[in-house]
């Protein structure tokens, strides 16, 4: 079968001496596994094409164990992704996302939108990288199926409350009568709801218009990185412990 399709490189692993095997997150077939033949050659027309972050065009054959790249027509590098460090780390944790939480060939054209223009915002971003972090993640699992009910406590229905706490098994706010009942909630302060709600609903390119304080931004990260992992079912993001520890030993 052969297809043409748009797709963003999320992982590569040499194979052999020439070969590479890419993990790519398409267009029109979602996550899929493709063999870039003779990639390593130094002459190779598919060195640019291979790397993490790169956005192509791709011209594929499916075999039985892989998609083959016939051919690769280049449409964005997001070079200035790897120029920056901090750049690199966060839209490493962008990729990371997208390859632990998603089955093979299972598209969702949402996800594919969002990491592209994630990518596209981040190659130009100096600063707030928690907040564009925290806004992609909501907007994330929210396209992943898994949107946080913010406007009524996602238990009772109730509207009228004083105090609030976030869910993560729920998915949602939970008033302060329900939050008593044996779940396993969040605090949230009236900050935190109101930049949980501003960041959920503010395109990634227009969030310098947010003014959100620090402490608010960590507190509610805590509570993201807790709530995307349990509905993933994973136990940890590789990228976050990483940038974590560089950022305790002064490397960010």
């Amino acid at each position: 079968m052969h297809t043409k399709t748009e797709g963003i490189v999320l992982k590569e692993m040499r194979f052999r001496e020439t070969s590479k095997i890419l993990t790519i997150y398409s267009r029109k077939h979602g996550k899929i596994s493709a063999m870039a033949r003779g990639a390593y050659r130094p002459k190779s027309q598919l060195i640019a094409n291979t790397q993490h972050f790169s956005y192509n065009e791709y011209y594929l054959y499916k075999g039985k164990n892989f998609y083959y790249i016939n051919q690769a027509i280049i449409i964005d590098s997001f070079y200035s992704i790897r120029e920056n460090l901090n750049r690199l780390m966060y839209g490493s944790y962008l990729l990371e996302l997208i390859e632990i939480s998603n089955l093979e060939e299972e598209p969702n054209e949402k996800l594919f939108l969002l990491l592209r223009k994630g990518l596209m915002v981040l190659s130009q971003l100096d600063r707030d990288f928690l907040k564009f972090i925290l806004a992609y993640g909501l907007k994330y699992i929210s396209f992943l199926g898994y949107k946080p009910l913010l406007d009524q406590c996602v238990n009772c229905n109730n509207k009228d409350f004083t105090q609030i706490s976030f869910n993560i098994e729920l998915g949602g706010i939970v008033c302060n009568k329900c939050s008593n009942k044996g779940y396993y909630s969040e605090y949230m302060d009236i900050n935190m709801y109101k930049a949980m709600k501003s960041l959920l609903y503010t395109p990634l390119d227009k969030l310098n218009y947010l003014k959100i304080p620090k402490d608010t931004l960590f507190k509610l990260h805590e509570i993201m990185v807790k709530y995307i992992l349990n509905k993933i079912e994973r136990k940890e993001f590789w990228t976050l412990k990483m940038i974590k520890s560089m950022k305790e030993n002064g490397g960010l």
